[in-house]
Protein backbone atom coordinates (compact mmCIF):
# COMPACT_ATOMS: atom_id res chain seq x y z
CA UNK A 1 0.00 0.00 0.00
CA UNK A 2 1.02 3.27 -0.41
CA UNK A 3 -0.04 7.11 0.47
CA UNK A 4 -0.04 9.84 -2.50
CA UNK A 5 2.48 12.89 -1.94
CA UNK A 6 -0.54 14.67 -1.78
CA UNK A 7 -1.92 12.49 1.25
CA UNK A 8 -5.37 12.19 -0.45
CA UNK A 9 -5.29 9.08 -1.74
CA UNK A 10 -4.44 5.51 -0.38
CA UNK A 11 -3.71 2.77 -2.99
CA UNK A 12 -3.99 -0.62 -1.70
CA UNK A 13 -2.31 -3.92 -3.93
CA UNK A 14 -4.71 -6.96 -2.93
CA UNK A 15 -3.92 -10.88 -3.76
CA UNK A 16 -6.55 -11.26 -6.25
CA UNK A 17 -4.55 -8.43 -8.59
CA UNK A 18 -7.00 -5.16 -7.84
CA UNK A 19 -5.90 -2.06 -6.58
CA UNK A 20 -8.35 -0.78 -4.15
CA UNK A 21 -8.04 3.42 -3.87
CA UNK A 22 -9.38 5.04 -0.49
CA UNK A 23 -9.24 8.95 0.01
CA UNK A 24 -7.91 10.60 2.95
CA UNK A 25 -11.04 9.38 5.73
CA UNK A 26 -10.20 5.65 4.83
CA UNK A 27 -13.73 5.17 2.90
CA UNK A 28 -13.00 3.29 -0.59
CA UNK A 29 -14.12 5.46 -3.58
CA UNK A 30 -12.81 3.12 -6.17
CA UNK A 31 -11.21 0.09 -7.58
CA UNK A 32 -9.31 -1.60 -10.28
CA UNK A 33 -8.04 -4.73 -11.85
CA UNK A 34 -4.75 -5.14 -12.91
CA UNK A 35 -3.98 -7.03 -16.45
CA UNK A 36 -0.97 -9.98 -16.81
CA UNK A 37 2.00 -8.60 -19.61
CA UNK A 38 0.77 -11.38 -21.63
CA UNK A 39 -2.72 -11.05 -23.02
CA UNK A 40 -3.27 -14.64 -23.24
CA UNK A 41 -2.11 -15.69 -19.79
CA UNK A 42 -4.57 -15.94 -16.66
CA UNK A 43 -4.62 -13.62 -14.20
CA UNK A 44 -3.45 -15.92 -11.59
CA UNK A 45 -0.45 -15.76 -13.63
CA UNK A 46 1.36 -12.68 -11.57
CA UNK A 47 1.14 -11.16 -8.17
CA UNK A 48 1.99 -7.34 -7.80
CA UNK A 49 4.81 -6.80 -5.79
CA UNK A 50 4.82 -2.87 -5.51
CA UNK A 51 2.86 0.20 -6.33
CA UNK A 52 3.99 4.08 -6.07
CA UNK A 53 2.11 7.35 -6.84
CA UNK A 54 3.70 10.18 -9.02
CA UNK A 55 4.66 13.51 -7.37
CA UNK A 56 1.58 15.37 -8.69
CA UNK A 57 -0.39 11.93 -7.46
CA UNK A 58 -2.54 11.38 -10.42
CA UNK A 59 -0.19 8.52 -11.45
CA UNK A 60 0.17 5.20 -10.00
CA UNK A 61 3.15 2.58 -11.50
CA UNK A 62 2.17 -0.96 -10.77
CA UNK A 63 4.59 -3.44 -10.56
CA UNK A 64 4.19 -7.35 -11.26
CA UNK A 65 6.42 -10.41 -11.19
CA UNK A 66 5.04 -11.17 -14.60
CA UNK A 67 8.52 -8.34 -16.06
CA UNK A 68 6.47 -5.74 -16.20
CA UNK A 69 5.52 -2.16 -14.82
CA UNK A 70 2.56 -0.65 -15.88
CA UNK A 71 1.44 2.79 -15.27
CA UNK A 72 -2.35 4.12 -14.44
CA UNK A 73 -3.59 7.32 -15.40
CA UNK A 74 -5.98 7.92 -11.92
CA UNK A 75 -8.15 10.87 -13.62
CA UNK A 76 -8.88 13.92 -11.67
CA UNK A 77 -12.45 12.65 -10.42
CA UNK A 78 -12.83 9.31 -8.17
CA UNK A 79 -14.74 7.09 -10.52
CA UNK A 80 -12.80 8.38 -13.34
CA UNK A 81 -11.79 5.50 -15.83
CA UNK A 82 -8.21 4.13 -15.01
CA UNK A 83 -6.15 3.55 -18.31
CA UNK A 84 -2.75 2.54 -18.75
CA UNK A 85 -0.58 5.06 -20.05
CA UNK A 86 2.67 3.09 -19.94
CA UNK A 87 4.34 0.22 -20.06
CA UNK A 88 7.63 -0.97 -18.91
CA UNK A 89 8.48 -4.43 -19.98
CA UNK A 90 11.69 -5.97 -18.16
CA UNK A 91 14.11 -8.49 -18.88
CA UNK A 92 12.92 -10.63 -15.57
CA UNK A 93 10.33 -10.16 -12.69
CA UNK A 94 9.88 -6.56 -10.95
CA UNK A 95 10.17 -7.36 -6.85
CA UNK A 96 9.86 -3.44 -5.80
CA UNK A 97 9.81 -0.02 -7.36
CA UNK A 98 10.10 3.65 -6.35
CA UNK A 99 8.92 6.70 -8.17
CA UNK A 100 11.24 9.47 -7.46
CA UNK A 101 10.28 12.92 -6.90
CA UNK A 102 12.17 13.85 -10.11
CA UNK A 103 9.59 11.94 -12.21
CA UNK A 104 11.62 8.55 -12.67
CA UNK A 105 10.11 5.50 -11.72
CA UNK A 106 13.11 2.79 -10.36
CA UNK A 107 12.40 -0.44 -10.54
CA UNK A 108 14.56 -3.01 -8.50
CA UNK A 109 14.43 -6.76 -10.49
CA UNK A 110 14.92 -10.17 -9.78
CA UNK A 111 17.96 -10.97 -11.43
CA UNK A 112 19.82 -7.84 -9.59
CA UNK A 113 19.39 -5.02 -11.60
CA UNK A 114 18.26 -1.52 -10.73
CA UNK A 115 16.59 0.01 -13.80
CA UNK A 116 15.03 4.21 -14.31
CA UNK A 117 11.69 3.91 -16.23
CA UNK A 118 10.96 7.22 -17.80
CA UNK A 119 7.12 7.98 -18.64
CA UNK A 120 8.31 10.84 -20.81
CA UNK A 121 9.81 8.64 -24.04
CA UNK A 122 8.32 5.21 -22.58
CA UNK A 123 12.11 4.09 -22.14
CA UNK A 124 13.85 1.82 -19.72
CA UNK A 125 17.58 1.85 -18.56
CA UNK A 126 20.00 0.23 -16.56
CA UNK A 127 21.34 2.31 -13.74
CA UNK A 128 23.50 -0.62 -11.96
CA UNK A 129 23.13 -4.65 -11.68
CA UNK A 130 24.39 -6.65 -8.60
CA UNK A 131 24.15 -10.60 -8.53
CA UNK A 132 21.33 -10.55 -5.79
CA UNK A 133 17.76 -9.99 -6.46
CA UNK A 134 16.95 -6.59 -5.21
CA UNK A 135 14.71 -6.09 -2.37
CA UNK A 136 13.92 -3.22 -1.42
CA UNK A 137 14.37 0.67 -2.64
CA UNK A 138 14.35 4.33 -1.32
CA UNK A 139 15.20 7.42 -2.43
CA UNK A 140 16.20 11.10 -0.96
CA UNK A 141 14.05 13.79 -0.47
CA UNK A 142 15.85 15.25 -3.45
CA UNK A 143 14.22 12.22 -5.94
CA UNK A 144 18.33 12.57 -7.14
CA UNK A 145 19.70 9.42 -5.32
CA UNK A 146 18.45 6.29 -4.97
CA UNK A 147 19.52 2.72 -2.08
CA UNK A 148 18.77 -0.52 -2.92
CA UNK A 149 18.48 -3.58 -0.54
CA UNK A 150 19.80 -7.00 -2.10
CA UNK A 151 18.96 -10.47 -0.99
CA UNK A 152 22.36 -10.85 -0.08
CA UNK A 153 22.47 -8.69 2.36
CA UNK A 154 24.08 -5.44 0.36
CA UNK A 155 23.02 -2.05 0.19
CA UNK A 156 24.15 -0.59 -3.11
CA UNK A 157 23.69 3.69 -3.33
CA UNK A 158 23.43 5.01 -6.64
CA UNK A 159 22.62 8.87 -7.83
CA UNK A 160 21.05 9.65 -10.86
CA UNK A 161 22.72 13.45 -10.81
CA UNK A 162 25.77 14.78 -9.33
CA UNK A 163 25.05 15.75 -5.87
CA UNK A 164 27.20 19.11 -4.18
CA UNK A 165 27.81 17.33 -1.10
Amino acid sequence: MVWSPNCLKLAVATADRTVLLFDDNGDRKDKFSTKPSDPSASRASYVIRGIAFSADSTKLAVAQSDNIVYVYKLGENWNDKKVICNKFTQPSAVSCLIWLSSGIIVAGLEDGRVRALHCKNNKSQNLYGTESMAICLASNTRGTGVISGHDDGSVVRFYLVEENS
